[in-house]
């Protein structure tokens, strides 16, 4: 066994908040999960609760396992760990469609005069409605990544740990408001036109290309702290710095262009919008609104001109789906083998 090796297995950090809050949050989530899976197993179905707990997992492995304490030493681990936490834990918690379980698995004491009540607040719907909008979720996301991101608050956080929680939480939230759009976890109905998703995870993508990018062929060190630390892997602080830059690079790229293409389909097949429905019961003395839902938008695409006999004709779904599935995997395949890696090869 190498030496990181074993320094890596010995460094678990001792985190008992971290331990409790995910403890907590699994217990509530499972206990929701519980009741409506007896009543509707196929909606409430085990990838739901499998997917919430890979959220929770992913989130751990973040910051509660050896990754947090080597993210100060190597700046690529560093970035692992902001993708477990933008990329990884936020959409698996969606898909498992907490909304409805977090609530009916808290004590109906608490669900019934503390949460109950917050629903009916109409200042808070509208917050939260707006907040999930695909404009001001990207603006969120995109704000957060280059606002960290920049050498003061990037040093700042490895220096400070009060300011590296910071980091952390903003990680997370700006990665759970980015992709509830996306996921649109039920009973969530979007008062917005689905294909607005297209240029969203297309412009995320663009601004991760290009700090990644930044990162990757910069021939400076971009952190003053990651030069001043112990080189663990042998290699420079520059070097650690190209690794990073292709982590966020190819696995970023993969992150936001499989869901695209996956809107895309969805687009592509979808059936006519089916009228508004009633509140979803959570149990207790109130209901859940389906926020964001509204009736369908009026323009419809397949009446303009030009465009509409296009998307008539009875091949326009493959004449589309084959191009953007080509395009999907020359991107993946540029992302391993092109340039990206040219800074890892130059000896520097």
């Amino acid at each position: 066994m190498t030496p990181v090796l074993d320094a890596a297995l010995r460094s678990w950090p001792a985190d008992p908040w971290l331990w409790a809050g995910l403890l907590v949050a699994a217990f509530v989530y499972g206990r929701g999960w519980r009741v409506y899976h007896r009543r509707d197993p196929g909606r409430w179905g085990y990838d739901r609760l499998a997917a919430f707990v890979g959220g929770l997992a992913a989130t751990f492995l973040a910051l509660g396992s050896p990754v947090e304490p080597f993210a100060g030493l190597l700046l690529s681990v560093h970035m692992v760990q902001h993708l477990l936490l933008v990329m990884a834990a936020p959409p698996l918690i969606w898909l498992g469609a907490p909304l409805l379980p977090m609530v009916r698995g808290l004590p109906e004491p608490v669900r019934t005069y503390w949460v109950g009540p917050l629903f009916g607040v109409r200042w808070l719907r509208r917050f939260a409605a707006s907040l999930t909008h695909p404009v001001p979720a990207l603006v969120a996301l995109v704000v957060t990544t280059w606002a960290w991101h920049t050498p003061a608050a990037y040093d700042l956080a490895l220096r400070s740990s009060s300011w590296h929680y910071l980091q952390h939480a903003c990680f997370l939230a700006a990665g759970l408001v980015f992709w509830f759009p996306v996921v649109r976890p039920y009973p969530y109905r979007p008062a917005w036109p689905v294909w607005l998703l297209v240029p969203y995870l297309l412009l995320a993508d663009l601004s991760n290309t290009v700090l990644s990018a930044l990162l990757s062929f910069s021939d400076v060190v971009l952190y003053p702290y990651y030069a001043g630390v112990p080189r663990l892997d042998g290699g420079s602080a520059l070097d650690d710095q190209a690794a990073a830059g292709v982590l966020m690079w190819v696995p970023g790229s993969v992150a936001y262009l499989v869901p695209l293409f996956g809107v895309v389909i969805g687009l592509l097949s979808a059936e006519p919008a089916r009228p508004r429905q009633n509140p979803v019961p959570v149990g207790g003395r109130f209901a859940l609104p389906l926020a964001g839902a509204a009736p369908p938008p009026r323009f419809d695409l397949t009446r303009a001109w030009v465009v509409g006999p296009f998307l008539r004709w009875r091949y326009a779904r493959p004449a589309l789906q084959l191009p953007l599935l080509a395009v999907a995997v020359l991107v993946v395949i540029d992302g391993f083998a092109g340039p990206a890696e040219a800074p890892l090869l130059t000896g520097r």
